[in-house]
């Protein structure tokens, strides 16, 4: 069974830039957090992230947040598709 990509309404602004926080602490990226649109594609084109850059995103999110996020994981796409539903996903999965 898997987890739906989201099940509460869209995240909202700060946690969103907890999570573009978290992504550019993790990875050493020269660039603003505030700077990362939600919708911009994080993989390939967009912020630029390769697969090891993913990597090291899921395993900072499993430290932070409590979730793990598998290399075979059927929605990886979509999870990392954009800041916006990463932080979607994260939200609606996150240990409480």
């Amino acid at each position: 069974m898997s987890n739906p990509i989201s099940t509460t309404p869209a995240t909202n602004d700060a946690f969103t830039q907890e999570v573009a926080k978290l992504i550019v602490h993790a990875l050493n990226l020269d660039v603003d957090p505030a700077s990362i649109a939600p919708d911009e594609t994080l993989y390939g084109s967009g912020l630029g992230l390769d697969s090891i850059d993913i990597l090291e995103v899921a395993l900072v999110v499993s430290k932070n947040y409590g979730i793990q996020l598998r290399a075979d994981h059927e929605d990886n796409e979509k999870i990392f598709s954009s800041l916006r539903s990463l932080s979607d996903y994260i939200a609606a999965n996150k240990a409480q």
